[in-house]
């Protein structure tokens, strides 16, 4: 009886501190150091909330980038992939319809490699990035679909490369972009 009193006292204790005391700690510190962060990373137009630097979105229009696929319509609840394997019909298909629409809408020939995240989801659906190759094989869709001037082509490619994030530590990953704050950036060439 002694232990059970003992296990029931703390398993009390461990729930308050782990429980209560540890995450409202560290939620408090995260808001004073990097209150941005701690919030999503959201972002404001306006005063009106247009997404997050964080979750992947659709862009549609000719006249933007466009994300990777994603197998969740980038629908940030249910955050998964499709599950297909290598040897899936279904994804089979799904791939070549979007290769046949890269090719469709894109300036590039059959016989050329595409970004491999231009053909495949994330694992989670909700990936915001995408190589700065996928980036600059979208960039002359965006000039005729915004009709730049060369100047303005310009402005566009050295944009891709400015926003370009380099692995993470120096040798984590890839080079990458941000499709949202490129998008995003993208409208304040005139």
């Amino acid at each position: 009886m002694k232990t059970s009193i003992v296990a029931i006292k703390l398993l009390f204790v461990m729930t308050v501190l782990t429980g209560v005391l540890y995450p409202l700690s560290m939620t408090g510190i995260s808001q004073l150091i990097f209150p941005g962060k701690a919030n999503g990373s959201m972002v404001y137009r306006n005063g009106v909330l247009i997404g997050s630097e964080l979750i992947g979105q659709k862009f549609e229009s000719k006249a933007y980038f466009w994300a990777r696929p994603s197998a969740i319509g980038y629908n940030p609840l249910p955050s998964s992939g499709s599950n297909l394997g290598p040897t899936s019909m279904k994804l089979k298909v799904l791939v070549e319809e979007r290769r046949k629409l890269l090719i469709q809408t894109m300036s590039v020939s059959e016989s050329q490699e595409l970004p491999v995240e231009m053909l495949f989801a994330s694992a989670s659906g909700l990936d915001p990035h995408i190589s700065p190759e996928a980036a600059f094989m979208q960039s002359e869709r965006i000039v005729a679909a915004r009709k730049f001037n060369e100047l303005q082509k310009k402005e566009l490619l050295q944009l891709i490369i400015t926003l370009t994030e380099a692995p993470q530590f120096f040798f984590l990953g890839q080079p990458r972009i941000n499709v949202f704050k490129l998008n995003l950036s993208l409208d304040t060439i005139r």
